[in-house]
């Protein structure tokens, strides 16, 4: 006789527990399923990333200073999402988001978690809903030393240090930015 490892019996026994919150038997909840659902990298917040990259500005000895640079990663944020199966007409949305960083910004990483049920009004249509929710993946910009001269080192904006609003006017537009956090999709499909 073989012992169960530690990491094992907790899988069955949470595969028995949500099995038993959506209504599956004891023996689907240990034959449940897990399929790979979509992965890709990049996403709304990363392309907002990049687009910061777009110009910059230049030195008062007139040297090109461009944006460019501060806002590339060596890593794209990358998304799996997964599906976990129930029951037959009952899943379980879940995944992630590795996140991202650049010199001047980081997209931090993401939980992705949901549920997904389908029910047949007819043999032949189906009618599924699912709902998930995000957790982090926040986009947070970060802040530049600037050296003023004469009128001393600032904490500013990096796009906005040598425009026009005053250094510490400048950080009000850091960008702070979520990602969309909850998804509802319901959909009816009739086959002919």
């Amino acid at each position: 006789m073989r012992e169960k490892s530690g990491s094992r019996v907790r899988f069955g026994t949470m595969a028995l527990l949500l099995g038993a919150l959506t209504g599956a038997s004891p023996a689907a909840a240990q034959d449940m399923t897990t399929s790979l659902v979509d992965i890709h990298q990049g996403s709304p917040l990363s392309d907002r990333a990049r687009s910061l990259g777009n110009g910059g500005y230049e030195l008062q000895n007139g040297t090109f200073v461009s944006f460019n640079q501060w806002y590339r990663a060596r890593w794209v944020d990358m998304h799996v999402d997964l599906l976990t199966q129930i029951t037959e007409d009952t899943g379980i949305l879940w995944g992630f988001g590795t996140g991202e960083e650049g010199e001047k910004y980081r997209i931090e990483p993401s939980l992705k978690l949901g549920f997904v049920t389908q029910m047949h009004p007819n043999p032949n249509s189906t009618l599924s809903l699912s709902l998930t929710t995000t957790i982090g993946g926040k986009l947070t910009e970060k802040s530049c030393e600037a050296d003023y001269g004469d009128f001393g080192t600032y904490s500013v904006n990096c796009r906005l240090a040598a425009s026009q609003l005053a250094p510490e006017e400048t950080l009000k537009y850091l960008v702070n930015a979520k990602p969309e956090s909850q998804h509802i999709w319901l959909n009816y499909r009739v086959t002919f």
